[in-house]
């Protein structure tokens, strides 16, 4: 079953404006603030979010049902002047379902291809583990490649291109484990977590009159949004941060308690998502702190822990993050002037 939501534009035949770093932070702060008047309590997932968004990267949403995911990536989709599809994935779903379909056009007497619903800037596949394993390969083409191919013949996708998947616990009835992967093609993984008291509250007192996703609209355009991602493309990194990322990489490739360490891939995230955050925060160059705050959510879900460490600690999520606390402790931090822009 599919579900499609789209902000319509009138299309433009000039290039997207190239905006300044001091542009980008203000229209991040400003998407940042519009998201937060409907996401409680929960800056570092919206940031996080954000953060994915602008570095042209793919996010996972992974957490009980009932405390905002979708909420979340609905969010993010309106604040953002961009086509935004919705996909609710169920255990029938089709790759036809998720791709598209050649149809056979009786009066013009030949095949045409009908999009699904990946042809959008922001693709959200709710419950993206109940779907079976076949089903989720769809998404491995075009969340690599942003391109589709259909009966031979490859479409390529819209600029830009990010899917936000919720997932629920794998241990809960009616889900699939995503395959290692479909999960190194996330960028991020991260957890909702329950609101506090405070945030629950207003919550509640918010939503007895109207939804809080009918009060806002979108704050960039889609131009606009291209634009702050081809900015955020060209934030400096110094040899000495790639060097940073790469070693903390390395180690957990070479750590006796981890089968499967971080992939190449993941150190290349890594570094993007770093830029994106450089930019939320105000800076044009990557500190090593970057780094460090995104080491979890851009490597946790790429690790695999031994049989033997999975024995002694029982459970994975917190002997993955125990691990990589130690692994980035152990990393010599590089001498970075902290100097604002």
């Amino acid at each position: 079953m599919t579900d499609t939501s789209t902000h319509r534009r009138e299309p433009r035949t000039d290039a997207p404006r190239a905006l300044t770093f001091d542009e980008v932070h203000v229209l991040a702060s400003r998407i940042t603030r519009t998201m937060e008047s409907v996401i409680s309590g929960k800056p570092d997932a919206v940031q996080m979010a954000l953060t994915v968004v602008l570095a042209g990267g793919h996010l996972l949403l992974e957490d009980v049902p009932g405390v905002g995911k979708t909420m979340l990536a609905r969010a993010l989709g309106t604040t953002v002047g961009s086509r935004v599809n919705r996909i609710q994935f169920t255990p029938d779903l089709l790759p036809s379902d998720v791709t598209g379909v050649s149809v056979y056009n009786q009066v013009e007497r030949r095949f045409e291809f009908s999009p699904g619903p990946i042809f959008a800037n922001i693709v959200i596949g709710d419950e993206i583990n109940r779907a079976s394993p076949k089903t989720q390969s769809a998404l491995l083409e075009s969340m690599e490649e942003r391109q589709v191919t259909v009966d031979g013949t490859t479409y390529p996708l819209a600029k830009p291109f990010t899917v936000v998947a919720t997932q629920n616990p794998i241990e809960m009835e009616g889900t699939y484990a995503l395959p290692e992967a479909q999960r190194d093609r996330f960028m991020a993984r991260i957890s909702m977590g329950y609101p506090s008291a405070d945030a629950e509250v207003s919550m509640l007192t918010r939503r007895e009159s109207a939804n809080p996703l009918d009060t806002i609209t979108a704050v960039v355009t889609n131009d606009e949004l291209v634009a702050m991602i081809d900015a955020v493309g060209s934030v400096y990194v110094s040899p000495a941060v790639t060097h940073y990322a790469v070693e903390i990489a390395r180690a957990t490739r070479s750590h006796p308690d981890l089968r499967l360490g971080a992939s190449p891939r993941s150190t290349l995230q890594l570094v993007r998502a770093a830029r994106a955050l450089a930019v939320i925060d105000g800076y044009e160059f990557v500190l090593p702190d970057h780094v460090d705050r995104l080491v979890r959510p851009v490597f946790g879900h790429r690790l695999v822990a031994t049989s033997r460490a999975l024995g002694h600690s029982g459970d994975s999520e917190a002997l993955i993050s125990d691990l990589l606390d130690d692994v980035v402790s152990a990393t010599p931090v590089p001498a970075i002037a902290p100097a604002r822009h």
